[in-house]
């Protein structure tokens, strides 16, 4: 990956956490985080 690549998706991922701040309260990133939780949970129980 080159700089510019890791710079724009760094961007791009900045953005989506600033809409969802904005617009929607933070509710996209609790719910994934929620969800990637559940996983790693599930994950761990299968190891």
């Amino acid at each position: 990956m080159t700089n510019p690549i890791a710079i724009a998706l760094g961007a791009l991922i900045l953005a989506g956490l600033a809409v969802d701040f904005w617009a929607y309260d933070w509710s996209a990133t609790i719910f994934l985080a929620r969800k990637l939780s559940d996983l790693i949970e599930w994950l761990a129980f299968w190891r």
